[in-house]
């Protein structure tokens, strides 16, 4: 199950209301959201709780959440496939979290990454693919200064067992 912690503005814009989420859920399928906005486009920015690793999706307007469910999963999906992670992986991660619950934030260190990420973001990207690319290899404080791309390889690969090449 993965679990999305919206922001009290993006739960308004979404129109929808946030469920109580007992905290057993690993970090690794919680990831915190909100809007920013770019260009004078609405854009959402998730970031995973354990490893900081950023999803930057846009083209959801309003009252869209099923929309901006879909999206962020193919985003996903489509980010760690660029980033050459091993397919398999991939799949196990998303099967896991198919199921997605809608919460309220619950971390403030999460909240301050994602503000630090909306205010890297630039539009000096030729995709949105090269903008994720680059923010996930700025090193974060709160992850021991690794960077978010490679904790969340190798913790996958850890939860999931399957490294690029081999298997176990």
């Amino acid at each position: 199950m993965i679990i999305l912690r919206l922001t009290q503005s993006l739960l308004k814009d979404m129109k929808t209301t946030p469920m109580e989420v007992n905290n057993d859920v690993p970090s690794l399928f919680s990831w915190h959201a909100n809007i920013y906005h770019l260009n004078k486009r609405k854009h959402i920015v998730f970031v995973n709780d354990l490893t900081r690793l950023t999803v930057i999706i846009d083209g959801v307007r309003t009252g869209q959440l099923t929309k901006m469910q879909e999206k962020f999963m193919e985003t996903l999906e489509e980010y760690l496939l660029a980033e050459g992670i091993d397919s398999s992986n991939i799949t196990s991660f998303l099967q896991n979290g198919s199921d997605i619950t809608i919460s309220k934030t619950n971390n403030r260190s999460v909240l301050g990454t994602m503000k630090e990420v909306a205010f890297f973001s630039e539009d000096d990207f030729i995709d949105n693919i090269a903008r994720m690319k680059w923010l996930n290899r700025l090193i974060y404080k709160p992850i021991a200064y690794k960077r978010p791309i490679n904790l969340f390889k190798e913790t996958i690969s850890i939860e999931f067992g399957v490294q690029k090449g081999t298997a176990t």
